[in-house]
């Protein structure tokens, strides 16, 4: 795959490192020339240009934010404008409100949010679709335990619908998916990803 940072290791894109896939979007971040870092701890979001939220358990990524005293630092750092990219539980964690449960997280991206919607794990599917906004090309979609999208305010834009589910939408400097592109061949997305983040004014070179 391309480099398409020109030179290695120009910013830092951190990778919520507490469960879940992070080790797969970082070695994805890696092969783009990225700086990619596991953050666990607030004061690695000071050098961040970026930030993915990974899949895995929201209910359990959730309480460790809290316990690490990460919640709130991350949420002003968002709303402050730094890019951040959902997959998964990440979206779960972004969103405002989940459909038939009062807890939300960090309460930040403009979306309602029904977990698990797909089904089980025996339920998981992978699909190709194309996404403009994303590739000119048809890209592959992995769908593990997968939540959707049943709504979402006007600013958030609706970048791809799976079976009429709304699967992937961009708010801002907000971007979160249903799927898990860290688990494809495909680095379609993190570039996307890390075109927001060089795009954008919160954006540090090391």
């Amino acid at each position: 795959m391309q480099n398409v940072v020109g030179s290695p290791k120009i910013m830092k894109i951190g990778i919520l490192g507490f469960q879940g896939a992070f080790v797969e979007h970082q070695y994805r971040l890696e092969q783009l020339g990225v700086e990619a870092v596991i953050v666990k701890y607030p004061e690695q979001l000071d050098d961040l240009s970026g930030i993915i939220l990974p899949g895995g358990e929201s209910t359990t990524i959730g309480k460790l934010l809290k316990s690490t005293g990460m919640m709130e630092p991350l949420r002003n750092k968002i709303l402050s404008g730094m890019p951040v990219w959902g997959t998964c539980a990440g979206m779960i964690l972004l969103a405002k409100k989940l459909e038939n449960d009062t807890i939300s997280y960090l309460n930040v991206m403009d979306i309602v949010v029904k977990r698990n919607a797909y089904g089980t794990q025996i339920d998981s599917f992978e699909t190709d679709v194309l996404i403009p906004e994303i590739s000119n090309e048809e890209i592959p979609l992995v769908f593990i335990r997968a939540p959707y999208i049943t709504s979402v305010g006007e600013n958030v834009k609706v970048l791809c619908k799976v079976d009429g589910n709304i699967v992937a939408v961009r708010q801002d400097n907000m971007f979160a998916t249903s799927f898990h592109p860290e688990l494809t061949e495909n680095n379609s997305f993190h570039e996307y990803f890390y075109s927001m983040c060089n795009s954008n004014k919160f954006t540090k070179t090391f």
